[in-house]
C-alpha cells in the first residue's frame, strides 16, 4: 500500500478544511512547494495536491503553485480541483504532474471521462466523493442522484483505472477511515482505489491494508504530528 501526503492548496497557501468545509480553513504553510519537498525527504512516494479555489471555482486557479511543487520534488504528483474541460487537463500535465484527477465534470459528463482517458490513458484518475454512499459534487456542496459503487463501475467500465474514493463525513476529523466502505469499493470495481478521509493514527493506516486498497492520501494527521510518515511508509510496505 502506498502511503500519498496530501498538500491543499487555497489563496496561493497550504491547508486543511474540516469536512470539507471552506468556512473552517486553517492554514499550516505558505509555500506548499516547500511542503511537499518535506513530505518527499520523509518517504512520500506520490504526493497528492488538490486546488481548493479551483474546486470552488471550477477552474484551475493554482497552477504557478502545482507547477513549483512538480520542480520541486522527484517523486510523482497527482493533482485535481476545478477540472472541467480537456484544456485543464492539458495545463495540470503541462506543469508536470502525472496524473489528473476529474471530479464533478465525471458526474455531469462521463463523455467527457471517455475522451480524457483515451486520450491520456491511466494519467486520468476519478475521484469519488461520497456523503452517505451518494456521490457529492461541486466542492461538496451538492449530492448527485447515484451511489459511489454505481458510479465507479460506470467509470471503470469506460476504462478508467484508478478512483480516489473520499468520504466526506470523515474527512478532516481524524476519527478514522470507513474501512467497509473502502472495502465495498475494492470488491465492487476492478480498479486501483486510494482511500481518502478521516487518518488520525497509523492505526487507522494499517486498518486499511486489509481491504485492499492500493493507497491512502494522509492530510491533516501529518500536519498535526499524529502520524509520522517515514514510520507511516514502512508500516505498510
Amino acid at each position: 500500500m502506498r502511503i500519498y501526503p496530501a498538500i491543499d492548496i487555497k489563496d496561493g497557501k497550504c491547508v486543511r478544511l474540516f469536512k470539507g468545509q471552506f468556512s473552517d480553513v486553517t492554514v499550516y504553510g505558505e509555500s506548499p512547494a516547500d511542503m511537499a519537498k518535506k513530505w518527499e525527504s520523509l518517504g512520500g512516494e506520490f504526493i497528492h495536491v488538490v486546488d481548493l479555489d479551483g474546486a470552488l471555482k471550477g477552474h484551475g486557479v493554482n497552477e504557478e503553485k502545482i507547477k513549483e511543487i512538480c520542480k520541486a520534488v522527484n517523486v510523482p504528483v497527482q493533482t485535481g480541483g476545478g477540472i472541467r474541460t480537456m484544456e485543464d487537463i492539458d495545463a495540470k500535465l503541462s506543469c508536470g504532474v502525472d496524473r489528473v484527477i476529474i471530479g464533478t465534470k465525471a458526474v455531469a459528463d462521463s463523455n467527457f471521462v471517455k475522451q480524457a482517458v483515451e486520450k491520456y490513458g491511466k494519467k486520468i484518475v476519478i475521484g469519488i466523493d461520497a456523503k452517505n454512499g451518494m456521490v457529492a459534487i461541486e466542492g461538496w456542496e451538492k449530492t448527485s442522484n447515484f451511489t459511489a459503487v454505481e458510479f465507479a463501475k460506470q467509470m471503470v467500465s469506460i476504462g478508467v483505472q484508478t478512483i480516489v474514493y473520499t468520504d466526506i463525513s470523515t474527512d478532516g476529523t481524524l476519527a478514522g477511515p470507513n474501512a467497509a466502505a473502502m472495502e465495498e469499493m475494492v470488491k465492487a470495481v476492478d480498479a486501483d482505489i486510494i482511500a481518502s478521509g478521516g487518518i488520525g493514527s497509523l492505526e487507522h493506516i494499517k486498518s486499511l491494508v486489509k481491504t485492499g486498497v492500493e493507497g491512502v492520501i494522509v492530510g491533516k494527521a501529518l500536519y498535526t504530528n499524529k502520524v509520522n510518515l517515514t514510520t507511516a511508509v514502512k508500516a505498510v510496505k
